[in-house]
């Protein structure tokens, strides 16, 4: 079936399948290339790689530790992340090099001989504390003639299977790295707290010495008291043995005197004159022995006195007990003596030749009373001799240990400041070991593995590499589709008709006569390629709508566009066309084109229907329009330009 569309460089009118060729070879190149590049990595399988593992397994602390082993089950089991893998066959290096040549392998993935050494090195080093670390290497070997992305995935897996396994090593070591500040922590901690406990102890003990010079003051001042309490003990004990030996003469003259007496009176035989006045004599006498006697026994009873808890320690105050207890028989020998007297002088009269001579015998007696009081009052003297010297060394005693406790508090002090600078000491010790132990981190043991996970892969991405291309593919295929869409609308069509030099239309008309069927197929080809993009990518209804408005809006804008292009440049204008698309392809694939590439990217009319592809817009869809209308009124004008010629021309054409 004809239709009546004229044929560029021809006069055959273009058919119905002519018109559908070209409706559908938009669609035909856009589903071929997303078929070929949508998700490559989910058909990894078709891909094999050889595997030759020359590693030679270490030994860490008893532990076999194959890592060439372990990278090389990682690169075969694949990641969780990705559905497909490559085909991995291990291999040894003959047949991978002949696989690699002939093409059944398209990569090769070499793990040297050092691989677990190099690999474990750096935490070995860190164990010992010297030496050099060593970074572990594979080797990934693809053939001259390989295809354009085979060597970039199969590096990509190759080098994501190195990096987990260099994270994995990296979390073993930083975890050890980090329980070890645990450790040391917990150990400076322990430190800490037992210089906190011996700076406790000395400061307990600088408070004990600190009291320590008070009491040995006290001391101090108790002995030299009781140095100066003690001599004067001594003087007055000297005191009473001279009184005592006062006493013993005294009563030794009253015992010679009662023995001559008794002699005179046993030789007299009779009672003369003499004897009354001797009797008075002698009843003077007794009464002064016996008040002597008497106040010998209350001096004793002051001594006693003085005494009281030395009782039975001290020979002076043992002396002075059996003094005193002999006391009471002395003064009743005093009492008779002076009755005696007494009874004498008051019976001198009676007394008879028998009764001189009784008591001549009473007079010896009494006298060997007093002899045995002067031996007595001696021995007694003897005592306190020996008391007062013993109270003289007590004083000699009292008064060194007055000075030794007066260096004792001078010491103390001493001693107090140094064990208080000792619990200083400590003090500051503890304290900066509690803050060394502070500072030092510490981590429970899923603490360390979740910190070393992430410190041994501190930065992460949400990106999705699952395909060669990103989100902007699809678009980006689209509008260079619909672009050569529009180009192949008028390899078929003209883009005025041949008649327009004798046509009665006018310039516009004409234009659109020729732009309507190639605005039609334009918008077609945007409805077919947005359903073929539909059933690859699976938009929502909104998005997709917005995707299909934008890709029949740019169809009828393309095709305005190369009307113009074929208009004013004729078949040189289907040249620019063709570098068009390949400009839009060149600037849409990557952002590392040369700067005047991307300018001239960024204004050609693919830039707008590329925009509004990704996300629809109102720029992108005024740019459409602007290049659609501006496309229109060039063709007009040039249609207008070739309507008139001159005489000579029409006389060739003719």
């Amino acid at each position: 079936m004809n239709l009546s569309i004229e044929r560029a460089r021809a006069r055959k009118p273009i058919t119905l399948l002519t018109i559908l060729g070209v409706l559908l070879l938009p669609a035909v190149i856009g589903g071929i290339l997303v078929a070929a590049l949508q998700n490559p990595t989910e058909r990894l399988d078709t891909m094999t790689a050889a595997i030759v593992n020359l590693d030679e397994p270490v030994t860490i602390d008893d532990q076999y530790t194959p890592l060439g082993r372990q990278l090389a089950a990682g690169l075969v089991e694949g990641s969780d992340d990705m559905g497909s893998n490559l085909t991995w066959v291990i291999s040894n290096e003959d047949d991978a090099a002949e696989g690699l040549a002939d093409g059944s392998y398209q990569a090769v993935v070499t793990i040297p001989s050092q691989f677990s050494a190099a690999a474990t090195s750096a935490g070995q080093r860190i164990s010992s504390g010297s030496g050099t670390a060593e970074q572990a290497t594979i080797q990934v070997t693809t053939p001259d003639d390989g295809l354009v992305a085979d060597d970039l995935i199969t590096s990509q897996i190759a080098t994501v299977a190195a990096s987990s396994m260099s994270t994995m090593l990296s979390e073993a070591t930083t975890e050890n790295i980090l329980v070890g500040f645990t450790t040391i922590g917990d150990q400076i901690g322990e430190a800490a707290n037992g210089a906190d406990e011996l700076a406790n102890g000395a400061r307990s003990a600088a408070d004990g010495a600190a009291e320590l010079p008070s009491g040995a003051t006290q001391l101090a001042d108790g002995a030299a008291q009781l140095g100066s309490g003690a001599s004067e003990l001594a003087n007055g004990l000297g005191t009473i043995a001279s009184g005592t030996r006062d006493a013993a003469n005294g009563a030794a003259e009253l015992g010679g005197g009662l023995s001559s007496g008794a002699s005179a009176l046993e030789q007299s035989g009779l009672v003369p004159d003499q004897l009354f006045t001797a009797a008075i004599g002698s009843q003077q006498a007794t009464a002064g022995v016996k008040g002597g006697v008497g106040d010998l026994a209350a001096g004793m009873n002051r001594l006693l006195a003085a005494c009281v808890g030395r009782e039975e320690i001290d020979p002076v105050c043992i002396g002075l007990a059996d003094m005193a207890a002999a006391m009471p028989e002395l003064q009743g020998a005093a009492d008779m003596a002076s009755q005696a007297a007494a009874g004498t002088a008051t019976g001198l009269n009676a007394f008879d030749t028998q009764a001189t001579q009784t008591m001549a015998g009473q007079l010896r007696t009494a006298g060997q009373g007093a002899f045995d009081l002067s031996n007595g009052l001696n021995q007694l003297a003897g005592g306190v001799d020996q008391s007062a010297a013993g109270a003289m060394a007590l004083g000699t005693g009292a008064t060194g240990l007055s000075d030794g406790a007066t260096a004792l508090a001078a010491g103390a002090g001493e001693l107090a400041t140094g064990l208080d600078d000792l619990a200083g000491g400590n003090e500051e010790l503890a304290s900066g070991l509690h803050q060394a132990a502070d500072q030092l981190p510490s981590f429970s043991d899923q603490e360390s593995t979740s910190l070393a996970s992430v410190i041994a892969d501190p930065v992460t991405s949400n990106a999705q590499a699952n395909t060669i291309f990103g989100p902007t593919a699809i678009p980006l295929l689209a509008a260079v589709v619909l672009w050569f869409g529009g180009l192949a609308s008028f390899l078929v069509m003209r883009a005025h008709t041949a008649r327009t030099l004798t046509s009665r239309r006018s310039s516009a008309w004409l234009t659109l006569g020729g732009f309507w069927p190639a605005a039609t197929i334009g918008a077609g080809q945007g409805v077919l390629v947005a359903l073929i993009v539909q059933i690859v990518a699976s938009y929502d209804a909104a998005t997709w709508w917005v995707f299909a408005g934008t890709a029949v809006l740019a169809g009828i804008a393309f095709a305005a566009v190369n009307q113009a292009l074929v208009a004013v440049f004729g078949g040189a204008g289907r040249w620019v066309s063709a570098l068009v698309g390949v400009v839009a392809i060149a600037t849409g694939l990557i952002s590392t084109v040369p700067d005047w590439l991307s300018s001239i990217g960024a204004m050609l009319p693919t830039a707008p229907a590329f925009t509004g592809l990704i996300a629809g817009s109102s720029s992108a869809v005024a740019g459409l329009i602007a290049w659609a209308v501006l496309s229109l009124i060039v063709t007009t004008v040039a249609v207008a330009l070739r309507r008139t010629t001159s005489a000579n021309a029409v006389l060739a054409t003719a």
